[in-house]
């Protein structure tokens, strides 16, 4: 199956009345690249959660985030920070003196005071600290995101082989009309010699020449290369359709490609072969840049 690097996941738990959000992100990497963006995962078990997602996630740069969300304010483990409070409290009165606001009585607003406990920071939740139910609980939502990470990035592939394919398909359908254009060019290659040798009214043994117009024309034969670039991408396919991990290799095949493509064009002498080429060329960079996301 076919992954592309990038993805999102999330996962989430509820522990003693706090909803703990596990989120992952992944982008292209040449390897597991693993950053765990939160001081929440204790420290004897961070390479235990690093091994875990570099098994499952194989490459790419990944980065996870914990959040956390109080699901009750009566919760007992939460407690007031008194020094944040009290300075949203003078900053109130501070900012209603400025206003003209003298007579300001805060105390005598309930509905002002229940704001106040609202704003960010008022309230201070003891850290947890996760060990046995609670860990398990938490690498269940870290577990939870990964693979929602992987169907992700197991959808988001799918559309990736299809189009990559359709492109190698496209270049693999200009070869025959390069072939098309060949008896014309080598006509039009022969006559062109032909015309100058009149022009400049030489006098030229016929055997010797027409061994110097075969060995030119072989030079610019470009039959091997056709074939080389149906192989290529004919391999192309084998490789996405039956390599788990296809990303790294289906690049040097990309690069394969390009050196047929390259000097099929430096061989052309024709417009048509030089306008098809510039085609194929125009397909392959797009399949190189889709390449970079295949895991």
């Amino acid at each position: 199956m076919v992954k592309s690097m990038t993805g999102y996941g999330k996962g989430e738990t509820v522990i003693n009345n706090t909803r703990y959000i596990v989120e992952i992100r992944s982008l292209n990497g040449k390897t597991a690249d693993v950053n765990l963006k939160t001081s929440l995962i204790p420290r004897e078990k961070e390479m235990e959660v690093r091994q875990y997602i570099a098994s499952e996630l194989n490459r790419g740069t990944i980065d996870l985030f914990i959040t956390v969300e109080r699901t009750a304010l009566t919760d007992a483990s939460l407690t007031i920070n008194e020094d944040n409070f009290k300075s949203y409290i003078n900053q109130i009165k501070s900012a209603a003196g400025h206003a003209g606001l003298d007579n300001f009585d805060i105390s005598a607003d309930n509905s002002l005071i229940s704001s106040v406990l609202r704003l960010p920071d008022v309230f201070e939740s003891k850290k947890e600290d996760f060990t046995g139910d609670s860990w398990n609980s938490l690498f269940q939502a870290i577990k939870d995101a990964v693979a929602a990470l992987n169907s992700f990035r197991a959808a988001e592939g799918a559309t990736l082989k299809k189009d990559v394919l359709a492109k190698v398909d496209l270049i693999s359908s200009y070869i025959p009309y390069v072939e098309e254009l060949e008896a014309e060019r080598i006509a039009t290659v022969r006559s062109h010699i032909d015309s100058k040798v009149k022009e400049l009214d030489l006098q030229v043994d016929k055997n010797r020449y027409e061994q110097e117009i075969i060995f030119y024309l072989e030079k610019l034969d470009i039959n091997e290369e056709k074939v080389r670039l149906r192989q290529h991408c004919k391999y192309f396919h084998e490789t996405i359709e039956n390599e788990e991990f296809p990303g790294k290799k289906l690049g040097f095949i990309a690069q394969e490609m390009g050196r047929e493509i390259n000097t099929m064009g430096s061989k052309a002498n024709h417009a048509g072969i030089q306008k098809t080429v510039v085609k194929m060329k125009d397909e392959l960079e797009k399949i190189k840049e889709q390449s970079l996301n295949i895991l």
